[in-house]
């Protein structure tokens, strides 16, 4: 029998998600001509195929959410990475303090930072590549480990700083 999950591009949504998307999720079942009772049917009596239905509609809504995906941050004690995503390349900023017990998860010390951001102590990095797998696979990889959508400001504002 065949693994679900190795047919999926990313992962399954939680529930929490699946209960804020219920009506999404209506929409995508009704698309495929699967009313409310009809759904509860496939759930009991074929669970396989409702968890595949689940997986696809996960994947769409992936895509989606990834389609739009520009920027992600990851911020760590050590270390803050950034992450422009274009479409070709993904291009990321590294950002290190050489303080004692400084600490970028600490809200006194992230406020430091952001105001003596050319401060002798702080490193930047910068670089690019371009995606090895498919983009969007490669964006849900680094929100899987960790790093969060974002807006892009903080992103912009040091890629300024630093160019």
């Amino acid at each position: 029998m065949i693994d679900l999950l190795d047919t999926m591009k990313y992962r399954q949504l939680t529930k929490e998600q699946f209960e804020e998307l219920h009506q999404e999720f209506a929409t995508f079942l009704a698309t495929q001509q699967v009313d409310v009772n009809e759904w509860n049917s496939i759930k009991e009596s074929k669970p396989e195929v409702a968890e595949e239905e689940m997986n696809i509609f996960s994947d769409l809504v992936w895509d989606k959410v990834l389609l739009k995906t520009n920027y992600l941050e990851h911020f760590s004690s050590d270390s803050l990475n950034l992450f422009r995503c274009d479409k070709e390349h993904i291009q990321r900023i590294v950002v290190k303090v050489s303080r004692p017990n400084f600490d970028f998860l600490n809200k006194e010390d992230y406020k430091w930072f952001i105001a003596n951001s050319k401060e002798a102590s702080i490193d930047y990095f910068k670089g690019q590549k371009p995606y090895l797998k498919e983009r969007n696979v490669e964006v849900f990889d680094l929100i899987e480990k960790g790093s969060a959508i974002s807006n892009g400001e903080l992103y912009e504002t040091i890629f300024k700083i630093i160019s």
